[in-house]
């Protein structure tokens, strides 16, 4: 990957971290890769309506949706911890272990694909995948799921309300349906969303730095858009092996050689507060996680004052939490 030559209008510091910050302009043509926090990520296949949205919220904290009936979404991807469970792997069915860090749901559904091996193309399809899995909610099949919810006399009527032209509107596919109409309002608009609007007081002179050091490094090769990733696969190791090959990531799903070691690129929308990072969760602070890019995916390791802007910023991608939608 090669690095821009761009006119970043920084001095870039080195030496000792303890130097003030220096009033950094930032261009605006280098915020052109990116967008703001849309208010609602929209699906023309599954138009969010309000009722849609509440039953989804309902099914999100379903614990009887999981043979043990006690696992729910919120379990792993619990709604007032960024959508994480900050664990390296999650705990399913009878105590098992997952294989791969468990992703936020904020922002997810604006996401190109979904998981890490990019095996469901949108949220629809993977609100059905953890619970037939036999490691997550195990239940057997989807004729199961029905039957439980058809039993809850308040499914039925939440189920009408969502799907009001279906003769029978409890089923399966609506209740991924369901789920995924609400994920889609799962949004933190966030400061670094006041500066692309035009705020310049939005950021502190640091996390300016911190952008134009990401900027310059080639970050944004990967982490651009409303999401600052999820829009593209990439290899782990892209310029230097990367340490941990025991799981290869696409190449689980399609067998093609050139996807060894590929994933989809994370969002780094509120990534302080969604570790420990990376697939295999194997990284638990901010600050490590960056210098392990800096190693790995750009031609030049990030300086230890790189990594302290660089974090400054991300600390800036933070949003505020819909804790009224949230709410269980």
């Amino acid at each position: 990957m090669k690095r821009p030559a761009l006119l970043l209008g920084l001095v870039f510091l080195s030496g000792c971290d303890s130097r003030q910050p220096e009033a950094a302009e930032v261009d605006p043509d280098l915020l052109k890769l990116f967008a703001p926090s849309p208010a609602t990520l929209e699906s023309e296949t599954n138009p969010v309506t309000e009722e849609k949205a509440a039953l989804g919220r309902m099914l999100f904290f379903e614990t009887r949706l999981s043979k043990s009936q006690n696992i729910s979404c919120n379990s792993c991807h619990i709604l007032d911890r960024y959508g994480v469970d900050n664990q390296p792997v999650s705990t399913g069915h009878s105590g098992q272990k997952g294989k791969r860090n468990a992703p936020t749901v904020y922002y997810a559904a604006g996401h190109a694909v979904q998981f890490w091996d990019g095996r469901a193309s949108d949220v629809e399809e993977q609100a059905r995948a953890p619970v037939l899995n036999p490691a997550e909610m195990a239940m057997p099949d989807a004729a199961s799921v029905e039957a439980v919810l058809r039993s809850i006399p308040e499914y039925a009527a939440a189920f009408r309300k969502a799907f009001p032209r279906q003769r029978q509107p409890v089923t399966f596919e609506n209740a991924a349906r369901a789920i995924a109409a609400f994920e889609r309002k799962l949004v933190t608009p966030a400061r670094w969303d006041k500066f692309l609007l035009g705020d310049q007081r939005a950021l502190t002179e640091e996390e300016k730095q911190g952008f134009l050091v990401f900027y310059k490094a080639g970050c944004q090769t990967c982490h651009n858009g409303p999401f600052l990733g999820g829009r593209l696969y990439q290899k782990a190791g892209l310029v230097r092996p990367w340490p941990n090959q025991s799981d290869l990531g696409r190449y689980e799903v399609t067998r093609q050689e050139h996807d060894k070691m590929v994933f989809k690129v994370p969002s780094l929308r509120n990534i302080e507060k969604t570790g420990p990072y990376f697939h295999d969760g194997s990284v638990e602070s901010l600050e490590e996680a960056v210098t392990r890019m800096g190693e790995h995916q750009v031609e030049r390791p990030l300086s230890t004052r790189d990594v302290k802007l660089i974090v400054a910023w991300m600390r800036s991608l933070t949003g505020e939490l819909p804790a009224e939608y949230v709410r269980h």
